[in-house]
């Protein structure tokens, strides 16, 4: 009953957040599409952290559409990865959530992937509303910086997570083996 409440009170504060953002900066621009996606990150970590949930939907499983990763390596998701590591993105997650070479952090590592692609996934959907109310209210232009920003932060990433997922699976695999 705690944990619902917290979560309950998790997304009452995002969206209190939100109306914030949305009444202090206007919603056409950069600053906003920006803001509006690292504030949705702050809350939905604070949300999916709390949740804590095992994540064991078969959405998460590696489908035969991707084809060990072929379909992502098509759409850039190698210069995606190459950018996240120029931009010191890798860096600084590496120091935040070290990966060590054991089975119980690849474990860890691949529930992670699974949080992270969760996360991602909310975010993006929230952010699609407000391109879709942007684009209807001010114009499709207005709404470019939504759009680009959420494929950036959001799709990719999404991309990235189920990339990595069956490579960290089957990494746990051979560690169990040793």
């Amino acid at each position: 009953m705690k944990k619902l409440f917290i979560l309950a009170c998790i997304v009452i504060v995002t969206i209190g957040l939100t109306y914030a953002l949305v009444h202090y900066i206007r919603m056409d621009g950069f600053s906003f599409a920006l803001a509006l996606n690292f504030l949705l990150m702050a809350c939905v970590l604070t949300f999916t952290e709390t949740l804590k949930s095992p994540l064991n939907s078969s959405y998460f499983n590696e489908k035969v559409w991707e084809k060990r990763g072929k379909i992502y390596e098509s759409l850039g998701i190698n210069i995606f990865r190459k950018s996240l590591v120029k931009i010191g993105w890798e860096k600084l997650n590496k120091k935040s959530k070290p990966v060590e070479k054991n089975t119980e952090a690849l474990m860890n590592l691949h529930y992670r992937t699974k949080q992270d692609e969760l996360g991602h996934l909310i975010i993006m959907f929230i952010v699609l509303g407000f391109t879709i109310f942007v684009a209807c209210k001010f114009g499709i232009l207005q709404s470019l910086w939504l759009l680009i920003l959420n494929i950036l932060l959001n799709i990719y990433p999404i991309f990235l997570q189920r990339y990595n997922r069956p490579r960290i699976a089957r990494a746990v695999i051979l560690s169990r083996r040793r």
